[in-house]
């Protein structure tokens, strides 16, 4: 017998810690079904539609995190540029394009595999590293959308570290 033909019984639905995890926060989100719940989460540069789908099928928990920012068709290869170059340097999670809303959006994926449960710190780092990488590329994404610039010295633009005090 091959370890995929084990069954292992899963005693809640992960989706049911993002609830606690968010609760305890007092995060509003919102239950849309067994499987998924969503919340917005305020940053410094935007305000983040997040949400958590549990994908019985690949035993992961998806998370999906987007950013109010449509992506006119003409600037569409230059923001495919961009993306190329932001995911080469984002350790996990990656940034795609998502086609049905012209949207960039930060996915990421936690496996829990063999019938893990999530720990509400594994859910919280979720939560924070997707909206981290939001935060430090969403400027990248206007520069190139709303600017004009190319994905290059977009992504330099933002990248640029000051030091010291004025």
């Amino acid at each position: 017998m091959s370890l995929m033909e084990l069954q292992f019984e899963r005693q809640s639905n992960p989706v049911d810690m993002i609830e606690f995890v968010a609760s305890s926060n007092d995060w509003s989100f919102e239950r849309s079904g067994e499987d998924e719940i969503a919340m917005t989460v305020v940053g410094r540069w935007a305000s983040y539609q997040v949400s958590f789908s549990w994908m019985e099928e690949y035993e992961a928990l998806h998370l999906a995190c987007a950013f109010d920012l449509k992506v006119p068709e003409k600037r569409a290869i230059e923001i495919l540029r961009l993306l190329s170059l932001i995911n080469g340097q984002v350790l996990m999670g990656h940034f795609d394009l998502w086609n049905q809303e012209n949207a960039a959006i930060f996915r990421q994926s936690l496996l829990l595999a063999g019938g893990a449960e999530p720990t509400n710190q594994q859910v919280e780092v979720l939560l924070s590293s997707a909206v981290e990488a939001c935060e430090a590329y969403y400027q990248a994404f206007q520069f190139v959308v709303w600017s004009g610039m190319d994905a290059k010295s977009a992504l330099e633009a933002v990248l640029f570290e000051t030091v010291g005090e004025a």
